[in-house]
């Protein structure tokens, strides 16, 4: 962070807010901003009380760094540009002002006119903002709706008709609404863009670029990212106004929380070392990664043979089957959970203990964002990566990203000393960082790296059986399958758009 940074300029003012770093980072810059004082509970918070109330039930009483540096900014009706990972506490970060915000206007949304949108990359994500709002807006009047492909457009175009204060959505399915007319951002106050890396690897610029064209001038914009690329900087140059950036965590930073480590073994022998680490008592909770959906599946068949309750989760699951092993995983019905990246970046659950990395990401920020999953909420947490050969190279890789050695554990009765000396590169078609590709077909190297009353809430059913119109019949719907489906074969020319194209 450059020395700019520590200073806002005002009518020709200079404020100097060095003097309360390090609690508050800021970057960038902004018409002004005044700490009255330093942040230690949520009560310094000038929230309404019902939302205090809310937050108390929830037994949360000391804010993480963002919520410190993002709530009073948002209060204020700042733009803002968050560098943050999943964990984080970014979801109450932007969620408690934007319900205060909302309830102190007392205007009432017009009917497919939602005042304030959420965009999120996935389903999940989407589920669990939405249930963080009715958490959090329980004692107040918000009406709020979540939208995403994969499930019937009825109940969600309902819920939208009848207007909404909060509308948290999946492109691919707002895209489609907003083609038929069913619902229309020309009013929207405020516009939350979540998960920006992962919006764009999963392909869909296109979409929010559209709906980027159809929100009015004069709004309020909150832009959050795990990573910060070019691309994803020229992406937030062209939505927001003056912002603030705040950073938490960089990415190329691991939680000192999480123990790591490496097993080097050979490709043959990866399963049985899988079965091995699972005879210690101590993994109660565990995530374990692939690249693939077909991988995925292979694991959670192969750890449920052998007694260890286990379900996978990725983009051809449907979505009661995706929540089902979330809520086993969860309450602890299942011992295991296998996951590619795409299906997992919703995934919000507090005491994981273990993070294993089955197949290793050619991406060293997919690394940070899995073993991210554990070592929440202060709680200590282990990593572990199992490497062959090929993976050699992606664990150097890593640790270049990361700034450390990981540890090697040669403690197991599959240890290679030939994979841990080899030098190979790993091929450059294999499966993919970002995870959820077909078991069977090869994918490149990516090119860039990359949590009112109830009764007026809506959440989409996922049993709704009604067949889609020409306008929707697309996959892109479903926000996993459609960048797992794209990623499958990305090295295939793309065809022309024609002039018809929604897109121009």
């Amino acid at each position: 962070m450059t020395p700019s940074f520590l200073y806002l300029s005002f009518k020709r003012k200079i404020f100097d807010l060095s003097k309360y770093l390090p609690f508050f980072k800021l970057g960038g810059y902004t018409r002004r901003h005044t700490l009255q004082k330093k942040i230690e509970t949520f009560s310094d918070l000038k929230l309404d009380p019902s939302i205090q109330k809310a937050v108390v039930e929830t037994g949360y009483t000391i804010p993480t760094p963002i919520q410190i540096q993002a709530i009073p900014l948002l209060l204020e009706n700042h733009d803002l540009l968050g560098c943050a990972q999943t964990g984080t506490g970014k979801t109450a970060a932007f969620a408690l002002p934007m319900i205060h915000n909302l309830i102190s206007t007392r205007a009432k949304p017009n009917p497919k006119q939602p005042r304030s949108l959420v965009l999120v990359p996935t389903r999940e994500l989407a589920i669990q903002v939405h249930e963080s709002f009715l958490l959090y807006g329980k004692y107040t009047e918000i009406r709020t709706a979540v939208i995403f492909g994969g499930v019937g457009q009825n109940p969600q175009a309902k819920a939208i008709a009848s207007g909404l204060d909060v509308l948290i959505a999946t492109p691919g399915r707002l895209v489609d609404l907003m083609n038929q007319n069913l619902v229309s951002l020309k009013n929207l106050e405020i516009f939350v863009l979540d998960e920006a890396d992962r919006m764009l690897d999963m392909g869909f610029i296109h979409d929010i670029r559209k709906i980027i064209s159809f929100l009015p001038k004069r709004r309020q914009n909150l832009f959050f990212s795990a990573t910060m690329p070019p691309d994803i900087e020229k992406l937030a140059n062209s939505i927001l106004v003056e912002p603030i950036r705040i950073d938490i965590t960089p990415v190329s930073s691991t939680v000192e929380l999480i123990s790591q480590s490496v097993m080097y073994t050979e490709l043959a022998d990866k399963k049985n070392l899988l079965l091995h680490l699972f005879k210690d008592k101590n993994f109660k909770k565990t995530i374990i990664f692939t690249k693939t959906k077909h991988g995925a599946n292979k694991i959670s068949e192969l750890l449920n043979k052998n007694g260890i309750k286990t379900d996978a989760i990725h983009g051809n699951k449907s979505q009661s089957a995706r929540q089902r092993a979330l809520e086993d995983f969860r309450s602890g019905k299942n011992k295991a959970l296998v996951a590619t990246d795409l299906a997992a970046r919703g995934i919000d659950i507090d005491d994981i203990t273990h993070v294993i990395n089955y197949e290793i990401p050619y991406v060293p920020e997919t690394y940070v964002h899995r073993i991210g999953r554990t070592a929440r909420a202060g709680k200590n947490g282990i990593a572990i990566a199992l490497a062959e050969a090929d993976e050699r190279s992606l664990i150097k890789d890593i640790e270049k990203v990361i700034g450390i050695s990981i540890p090697v554990d040669r403690d197991h009765p599959f240890h290679s000393a030939r994979v841990e000396s080899h030098t190979g590169k790993a091929p450059k078609i294999h499966g993919s960082g970002g995870g959820g590709g077909s078991g069977n077909r090869g994918q490149r190297r990516p090119p860039r790296p990359g949590g009112g009353p109830s009764s007026q809430n809506t959440t989409a059913q996922p049993n709704s059986t009604r067949k889609q119109g020409p306008s929707q019949n697309r996959k892109s719907a479903d926000s996993d399958n459609r960048s797992e489906t794209k990623k499958q074969n990305p090295g295939a020319k793309k065809t022309p758009r024609s002039k018809k194209s929604r897109f121009r």
